[in-house]
């Protein structure tokens, strides 16, 4: 294994960058595709699976979903061939899933064959866990009028659970989003590639530009209200985002039962799709180097405290890399074992330079940390708020629990508990840029 100073895989071929991010499955867009995803499955074969989808919003408010799922076969996945059709088989199956457990007025326990047995099998494939993550969501789940990626007002979502223009606009607003983030991509990589050679106004000019990307998608995070109205999106949009990970309030106690194709059954309590999952967040944190430490729960961690994990023993950030596509995973793993900005950050300095480097560190670190704040404000609006008010809707899902555990913590979609992961990872995002330096 190679030490945290040696260069690792992700600088090979460095001069070819777009080589080097085709090898992580990136693109110029970052970690969205290079073109707009498949629309639809080319093989036929698959038409039961999408027009299912494509009448998904109806099929919901009419309370259909499920009995319509259950008429289907089990359709084999031996005539998916290429990756953008895995991708879009993925797309399908997690909005059928979710769908299906959450269309009722309890949550249903058990995920039918047709649904279970081909999604377990494409998930395999991608690496990915059977459940909706950010990537079924936003990173494979849009159109484009136009060839920038970046342009909010031309961006179209594929698919929705409601049916609503608010869901639309929330799921593409993290597109847009990540189609900003993505040109900082390779500036970074080449800054942390001058960290050994000490090349200060390289990683100087890096820096400060980091800190007008993340500024550019705070204003794009802005843009939330314009479309996206928060009790539409607590009641309609964020019940079907969860996943089965400590939805025991939500009617799910034990996570949700697939079974595999040799009829094997099993619970998993997977956590659902949330912004957590978005490489290009987790890009910013390790090359700056922020540690987080929160397992998800409600008691406040510290590095120092060996509790501050999961069942598993990893922390939340470390976990949630796993519903990120493998090759995004890979690439956050590789960029992770390169020395960080902090260390150089944190060294006593040793010339003008230097110190301008530690500034605009700091700068870079405040912008970070500001731009969770940010998010938090947004939390407060879209959930926090309309959980307080009451809803008479006898419907049980994360929604209808969450209003209900008053002075309790409420859960986020991805199972963390919501306010407290938030506060401490803004504040550990703060945390990095105090100079520890004499």
């Amino acid at each position: 294994m190679p030490g945290r100073t040696q260069s690792p895989s992700v600088y090979e071929d460095h001069a070819d960058k777009h080589g080097l991010l085709a090898k992580y499955a990136m693109s110029r867009n970052g970690f969205l595709p290079e073109r707009e995803p498949l629309r639809c499955l080319p093989d036929r074969y698959y038409a039961p699976w999408e027009s299912l989808l494509e009448n998904l919003p109806s099929l919901i408010k009419e309370r259909a979903i499920r009995e319509a799922v259950d008429q289907i076969q089990i359709l084999s996945t031996t005539r998916l061939h290429t990756e953008e059709e895995w991708r879009r088989a993925y797309v399908v199956l997690s909005f059928l899933a979710h769908g299906y457990i959450w269309s009722g007025e309890k949550a249903s326990e058990v995920l039918p064959p047709a649904i279970s047995v081909p999604f377990l099998q494409v998930s395999e494939h991608l690496g990915l866990p059977p459940v909706a993550t950010y990537a079924a969501l936003n990173l494979w789940n849009f159109a484009c009028s136009g060839p920038d990626f970046r342009d909010l007002d031309k961006l179209q979502v594929l698919h929705t659970f409601s049916g609503t223009e608010d869901e639309a606009w929330f799921f593409l607003v993290s597109v847009a989003m990540e189609a900003q983030g993505a040109h900082i991509i390779p500036i970074m990589i080449q800054a942390l590639e001058a960290i050994q050679y000490r090349e200060y106004s390289t990683i100087i000019k890096a820096l400060d530009q980091l800190v007008v990307c993340i500024w550019e998608l705070g204003k794009l995070l802005d843009r939330m209200d314009e479309k996206c109205d928060p009790m539409v999106f607590y009641h309609q949009i964020r019940p079907f985002l969860a996943g089965g990970k400590n939805m025991g309030p939500a009617g799910l106690p034990n996570g949700v039962l697939y079974q595999d194709e040799g009829g094997a059954l099993s619970w998993k309590q997977l956590r659902g799709g949330s912004n957590g999952q978005s490489s290009l967040i987790q890009f910013f944190d390790t090359v700056l180097g922020v540690e987080h430490t929160s397992s998800g729960s409600s008691k406040r961690t510290s590095p120092v405290t060996p509790t501050a994990t999961n069942e598993s023993g990893t922390g939340f950030h470390e976990e949630v890399r796993s519903y990120m596509p493998a090759p995004h995973r890979a690439f956050l793993e590789d960029i992770s074992r390169i020395k960080r900005l902090k260390e150089l950050a944190n060294e006593p300095a040793e010339s003008d330079e230097h110190r301008q480097m530690q500034q605009s560190f700091q700068a870079a670190t405040k912008a970070l940390g500001d731009f969770r704040n940010r998010h938090m404000q947004l939390v407060t609006r879209y959930i926090i708020v309309p959980s307080r008010k009451q809803n008479p809707v006898p419907t049980v899902n994360l929604a209808t629990a969450s209003s209900r555990r008053t002075g309790k913590e409420l859960t986020g979609t991805g199972g963390t508990a919501l306010i407290p992961f938030l506060k401490q990872t803004r504040d550990e995002t703060y945390l990095t840029g105090i100079m520890n330096s004499g």
